[in-house]
């Protein structure tokens, strides 16, 4: 691991204007994935700023109905709050199927959504990696290509985005709020959180260089049965090879999100008008345009089957 220097933000501006200020820097709160990384040397930041204390912890109702998670919010309180659990279930059982108890207990909303991929070539320096060294190449195109992306890759990279809560999150309309260097706030759609790996792969989000994560927040409940069903290849601490974030009215319409087949959480809203005739129809249109690898095209059928698993479930 590489020396670096460290400081304790008072403030969210605060910490935006010195991430700002000192190149390679990085915010640390948890840490669960930063650490491991920096260990690899795969990250090498210069300077690291902690944001634990920063009064970004709670869980809150908007004026809106909705509700506001703060940044620094733990994954086990999350998923353990009675309103997550009552109107928002489907967040809670997402979070639950991700990782340990003990990583949930140190892993933040914030660092959540921004986790990096755990491509294999990525953890491997001696592989070449887009996403890690920009120019040198995609080791997974060609190689072992299981895990991978089946939609939304390119030609530069096909990994996918580890995270079970995001795909939660992108099936409410969650929206992430941020304050950038120079003290202004925004609110980005979910949906435009994350970016598609085109030419860029190392650039994995719309943050500008320092921007902060200050909270996520939650529309209105709208009811309906939640579920989140993750497929992995062991029953506990397993990345998904597929996993599907519903939320299903009684009339069968709703909202379905992916896991595990693209380089972010993957939601068509077109798709979900023909969540009433089953799941074979809306996958057809979910992955309309899949290019899966010979190794992975198992995907395709294995999405269908658990949306069908999961829709007959929401209908009791």
């Amino acid at each position: 691991m590489k020396s670096f220097t460290y400081e304790r933000a008072k403030s969210p501006a605060e910490a935006a204007a010195a991430a700002a200020r000192v190149q390679d820097a990085k915010f640390i709160a948890g840490g669960t994935n930063l650490l491991d990384l920096m260990k690899l040397d795969i990250e090498k930041p210069a300077h690291l700023i902690d944001v634990n204390r920063l009064a970004l912890d709670k869980i809150e109702a908007s004026p809106d109905g909705g509700l506001r998670i703060g940044a620094l919010v733990r994954n086990t309180d999350l998923a353990a709050d009675e309103r997550v659990k009552r109107e928002y279930a489907v967040l809670s059982r997402a979070l639950l199927a991700g990782a340990s108890g003990q990583l949930r207990n140190k892993a933040t909303t914030a660092g959540n959504l921004l986790q990096r991929t755990r491509c294999p070539y990525f953890y491997d320096t001696n592989m070449p990696c887009n996403k890690r060294q920009p120019g040198s190449g995609c080791s997974a195109i060609g190689g072992f290509s299981r895990q991978h992306a089946i939609i939304g890759g390119s030609d530069a990279c096909i990994a996918t985005h580890p995270s079970d809560m995001a795909v939660a999150m992108r099936a409410l309309d969650a929206k992430v709020e941020t304050v950038r260097p120079d003290g202004s706030a925004r609110s980005v759609p979910i949906a435009d959180f994350h970016r598609l790996p085109g030419d860029t792969p190392q650039i994995e989000t719309v943050l500008v260089p320092g921007e902060l994560i200050t909270a996520v927040s939650l529309p209105k409940p709208v009811g309906g049965t939640h579920i989140y069903r993750k497929v992995r290849d062991r029953a506990s601490y397993a990345f998904a090879l597929v996993s599907v974030a519903a939320i299903v009215q009684r009339d069968g319409a709703g909202s379905v999100a992916l896991g595990g087949v693209a380089h972010r959480p993957w939601r068509v809203e077109a798709a979900e008008r023909e969540l009433p005739h089953g799941a074979r129809r809306v996958t057809s249109q979910l992955l309309a345009r899949a290019k899966p690898t010979d190794q992975n095209a198992f995907k395709i059928s294995l999405v269908e089957r658990t949306l069908s698993s999961v829709l007959a479930e929401a209908k009791g």
